[in-house]
Parts: C-alpha cells; structure tokens; sequence
C-alpha cells in the first residue's frame, strides 16, 4: 500500500455506507466467468466502470488473471510490474526462514546477492552473512565451504506425470497407479483416454510433452559441466517414485540438499498445512541461486522464478530452460553415443533454446519481463 501511494490509492475497507449494501442484488458483483480471458482495458470501460459509478464498489469474485498483457497502455503495464516486483513481498516470517535456509545453502562463504534485498527484504537479506554456525543443525555444517550452488525445480511430482499420459518405465505398476489417479483426479482425462486415441508414448515424449525424469535431468546437467562437487538444491517435493528415484541424482550429486535436509522440524513446523508457503521458501531459494535449472518450462514456480531473475538480474542471472524436444532427440536416438559428442549436442541444445531477447506476445510479464514497460528496476 505505502509503496503504491503514489500510483492509486488503496483502502483497507470499504467506507460505512458501502459495507451495508447487500452487492449481489444490486449487480456489483462480477465472477470471472463474466470477464473472458485477455480482457482489453476498454473492456473495463465500458463494462465494469458503469457497475463502478452506479453503485460505488465492484466486488469481483474467483477472480483469476483476466486483464490482457497485449497491447497494453505504458502506465497500467508499468504498474503492473510495479505491483508485482516490488509492492508485493513475503511475510516476514517467510522472509526470516528463507535467509536461514539462503545462508546454509551458500555455506561458510555467504554473501549478499543481488536478489538478496528484494526477495528477503533489508532486515533479513544481512542475515544470510551471519557466519556463526552454532544455530544451524550439525548435518549442515559438514563440507560447508561453497558458497555458489545450483538450484533445480524437479518438476516430477504424480500429477504432472498422470496428467502427461507419458511412460517412465514402471510397467503395468506404474500404469495402475497413474490410471488410478487420473479417474480420481482428471476425471475428463480418464474418460477422454477410453474413448479417444491419444499419440502414443513415445510420439509424446518426442514431441517434447514428458516431463524430464531425475534420470534424464542428471544427464543434462552432467553434460552442461556441473560436476560431482556441485551444491545441487532440489525444489518440489513428493517426486514420483519417491528416494528410489532421486537415488540417481544423489548419486551423482552428493552435495544434493531440499529444504527438509537445510531446515530442523521446528523451523518448517509453521510452514507444514500450508503448501504455498513451503512453495515460497523453494521460491526464494531458486531466485537467489547463483544458477537456476527447471525441467518444465511450462511450471509456474518455474516460470515465475525465471522472470523475476529476468527482471532484477538484468539479464546476468544464468537460467537454464530446457528444450525437451530437442532433448528426447538426443537421449532417444542414440541407444550408444560417446560421452563428448552428448556434451556437445547438449550444450549446443542449450544455447539454442537461449535466443529469446523480447517477451513474446501475449506473454505473461510476471514470466517474461523482457519489455521497456516492465523494466522498472533496469
């Protein structure tokens, strides 16, 4: 509110006389299905204002993201970004646990980052410094001198697995137990797979539409150069197929941490009924990583991290953003392959993927933050 003064003016609560109005009856209040997606500001003119000078207020309800992001006039897509990159921050209690989790991440060679200040918030961003280690579980204090380490946002967790009708090599098992879980949770998807033929598999997983496996991320950081000594923090939680599954990324990783492994149970108590507040702390522990890798680009944690690097790292905050289709080409086609000429291809997959310097239109800004409105901050 105090960082937005000067934009528009905020209230806590509505003025006496409006609290009393039943809104319902008198039509102010508007659902989203009443609003289509990408709505244009003139929508709002014409429609929603009206409400607005009629009846003093407009209650809008389940309302999720309805306001265009193309083409959009320079002063409201700046506030937006204003908004989102700066007026709206963590919880201090967020805030606190995150610096903690920061701190033990980088070891005994803590330093402020750049997005220190904005994801932890003056107060706490100096505690990533503090190098006493009397507070932090003995676990953590073991090899402790890196300071730099990669942040991975595994994104392999049952619902994403189901839903992408792809095969991981479970057998009949794993096919049970995804078909079992998309007629319990993708009702419309189980029913459509009964009577519609889908591409298979293998075509899926061509094209690009399976999710990376641990196994397939290990082999791509492998061949990007990230070596057995890398601090490796794995975002998510609940990985399909559980400690048997990440056993091939710890085994190649050592160093691999969560925040389960960083934080006693005390200090994730507050934060254990509430999964967006745990998928905060995983937030902030990926903006702030000297490196960002994700395995879906289409993630929202993903995506989100990846834009607020973008937007305060000023384009040096290293971002790798996997092209899966290119990828399958390679794990799929080579049923041998020597492990320079693998190296090579992926990297050069990397690189590729890399040339994107505008947001594209009709992106979200809060994903993509590549236009001169939303660069605030440059």
């Amino acid at each position: 509110m105090k960082y937005l003064s000067p934009d528009i003016r905020i209230v806590k609560e509505l003025p006496t006389k409006l609290q009393s109005l039943d809104l319902e009856p008198i039509g102010s209040v508007v659902t989203d299905i009443e609003m289509m997606k990408e709505a244009k500001p003139d929508f709002y003119m014409q429609h929603i204002l009206p409400i607005l000078l009629k009846n003093g207020v407009v209650h809008f309800v389940g309302f999720g993201n309805r306001l265009a992001f193309d083409p959009m006039p320079f002063e409201l897509q700046r506030l937006r970004c204003r908004c989102n990159f700066h007026a709206l921050n963590f919880i201090p209690r967020i805030q606190e646990t995150a610096a903690l989790l920061v701190r033990r991440l980088r070891g005994s060679g803590s330093y402020v980052a750049p997005l220190d200040q904005h994801l932890l918030g003056p107060k706490f961003a100096s505690s990533v410094l503090d190098n006493n280690k009397s507070s932090d579980p003995p676990l953590q204090q073991e090899g402790a001198s890196s300071s730099k380490y990669l942040a991975l946002h595994l994104r392999f967790e049952i619902d994403m697995v189901a839903h992408s009708l792809c095969y991981f090599g479970g057998g009949k098992t794993e096919q049970n137990e995804l078909d079992s879980y998309r007629q319990k949770h993708f009702p419309s998807l189980s029913t459509l797979t009964k009577t519609k033929k889908f591409p298979s598999a293998d075509v899926l997983r061509t094209e690009g539409l399976c999710p990376l496996t641990p196994e397939e991320a290990v082999l791509m950081l492998a061949g990007l150069g990230f070596n057995r000594e890398t601090r490796v923090f794995v975002a998510g939680a609940n990985i399909y197929g559980g400690s048997r599954r990440l056993a091939v990324l710890t085994s190649l990783y050592p160093n691999l941490v969560t925040k389960e492994k960083l934080l006693t149970q005390s200090e994730l108590q507050p934060f254990k009924n509430f999964s967006s507040q745990l998928a905060a702390l995983d937030f902030i522990a990926c903006a702030a990583a000297d490196a960002f890798a994700m395995t879906d680009p289409g993630s929202q944690l993903s995506s989100l991290v990846s834009g607020y690097r973008i937007y305060y790292g000023g384009g040096k905050m290293p971002t790798i953003r996997p092209n899966k289709r290119r990828l399958s080409d390679i794990l799929m086609k080579n049923s041998t392959i020597e492990w320079n000429v693998f190296e090579k291809r992926v990297r050069k997959a990397n690189r590729q993927t890399k040339h994107v310097s505008a947001r594209p239109t009709g992106r979200s800004v809060y994903r993509y933050p590549r236009c001169k409105e939303c660069m605030c901050h440059a």
